[in-house]
């Protein structure tokens, strides 16, 4: 059975989304494909990677990409991780199956570790509560 397709949005690729990519990649890598991307995407922050890293998650070949670089692919699910990458998933020419609305707070906007470990721990748990409500 193919993999399903995820891609985790947000504005700029540099937090929130890359931590979706990574957690689902390690939680459930054999069940699906995980990609994340930015409408205005920026470098990984490095609070990013080192709370990543805290948590014994690989950020090997991680990088930031823009929501363009996945025009005309499709997805079974996208999940929009802030308010402000919803306009950019509504506008956006890819096709979704499901569209998910995870608003989580930008760990940018305060800028300490604990913000982004705050965001990570966020995120794992809403795909704990999901995970278990998708197909195998």
């Amino acid at each position: 059975m193919p993999k399903r397709r995820v891609l985790f949005l947000c504005n700029a690729n540099s937090a929130r989304s890359l931590m979706g990519e990574v957690l689902l990649r390690h939680m459930a890598g054999d069940r699906f494909e995980a990609f994340s991307a930015g409408s205005e995407p920026d470098e990984p922050h490095s609070l990013t990677l080192e709370a990543l890293k805290k948590q014994g998650l690989s950020t090997d070949g991680l990088h930031s990409k823009s929501l363009d670089q996945f025009e005309n692919e499709s997805f079974d699910v996208v999940i929009v991780l802030c308010d402000k990458a919803q306009q950019a998933c509504r506008d956006w020419q890819g096709k979704a199956g499901e569209i998910l609305f995870w608003d989580i707070r930008d760990p940018r906007l305060i800028s300490k570790l604990d913000a982004y470990e705050q965001a990570l721990f966020e995120i794992r748990h809403r795909l704990q509560l999901w995970l278990p409500l998708q197909k195998s």
